[in-house]
């Protein structure tokens, strides 16, 4: 039997965390990502509010908030594991699934591979999204199996891809501020350093066995429209601040110019890769491959330092990449 100074000490540790959840406000922006209710609980993985910063080093707001945290500490040496088949099979099922409406269905099946869905709202915008996130983030050996969200207040007609976040520095930002910024998106984000697993296996970008990759073919084969972000050091193309590229094949030929066309409006210099020989091409990239083998519209860009890492300047590409989506919205 514990001592009564034992369970005082208890009793007091427990008013203590229901002290801290009452006070806690149900936005993304405050207390993580939510509140205490089963939508909107805190995010997994998060830092403090002083941590969770942006370009410029601007506390970051909303769903971008929400992406930092999660991605706050990927580095080379967080480690990544492999998925199985049955692994990347039951994610992207699970995603068809919630795109389809059936979440309950969606829930039985994530359970199998310790995944959950919750609902969070942006507070900036005032969009909710459902969430499908591994419940073993916090463990000592992560997976690195990443993380979708699904705008649940439009059909979605559109995705966002960041293969690889904090790698391809800010680009995970660039995906969360263009997922608030238009309506009718998904957000498909890897789970890990590029570098973080062995032989590459983590650089998803050009990896068949991700979740990242089962989730996107699943979209491809649903018709979707994708765009995938990527960051450029300042060398790799010198003269040119944005390279656009349709990756192996060319049915986003038209769209890749419309955006092309509105970065340049905004002040952006775009090596357009459909048009001339271009460094960083993404011709190899595996989710382009696949759009390209089912014929749907995908754009792979490659953004320099000196967008990702000036909020104005990124504003101006988040407001072009919003015409495209636009676009796709429209084509449906």
């Amino acid at each position: 039997m514990k001592s009564y100074r034992t369970r005082l000490v208890t009793t007091a540790k427990k008013l203590g965390v229901l002290a801290g959840v009452t006070a806690c406000v149900l936005s993304l922006s405050q207390c993580g990502s939510g509140s205490s209710d089963p939508d909107h609980e805190p995010s997994r993985g998060s830092r403090s509010p002083a941590s969770s910063s942006a370009p410029d080093g601007r506390p970051a707001e909303g769903l971008e908030r929400v992406i930092t945290d999660y991605t706050a500490g990927f580095d080379e040496d967080t480690g990544y594991r492999r998925p199985t088949r049955d692994d990347r099979r039951t994610l992207a099922e699970s995603v068809a699934l919630l795109l389809d409406g059936r979440r309950t269905a969606a829930e039985h099946r994530l359970a199998d591979v310790d995944f959950a869905v919750r609902t969070v709202k942006d507070p900036v915008g005032g969009r909710r999204y459902a969430e499908v996130a591994d419940r073993s983030e916090d463990g000592a050996a992560p997976r690195g199996w990443g993380r979708v969200y699904i705008d649940l207040d439009s059909p979605v007609r559109w995705s966002v891809q960041v293969p690889h976040p904090v790698a391809d520095r800010y680009t995970e930002q660039l995906g969360a501020r263009l997922l608030s910024r238009s309506p009718g998106g998904i957000l498909v984000i890897a789970g890990a350093h590029r570098d973080a697993g062995r032989r590459d296996t983590a650089d998803v970008a050009h990896r068949r066995d991700s979740v990242f990759h089962a989730i996107c073919a699943e979209l491809v084969r649903r018709g979707l429209p994708g765009v995938q972000l990527h960051g450029m050091a300042d060398d790799s193309a010198p003269r040119h601040d944005v390279v656009a590229s349709t990756g192996r094949g060319r049915h986003a030929v038209s769209e890749g110019r419309d955006l092309a066309d509105a970065l340049k409006e905004r002040g952006f210099d775009v090596c357009r890769a459909w048009a001339r020989s271009c460094p960083l091409e993404g011709r190899s990239n595996v989710q382009g491959r696949a759009a390209a083998f089912h014929d749907v519209p995908w754009l792979h860009i490659e953004f320099g330092p000196g967008i990702r890492e000036d909020r104005t300047r990124a504003r101006g590409a988040i407001e072009a990449l919003a015409d495209l989506t636009r676009t796709w919205r429209r084509q449906d």
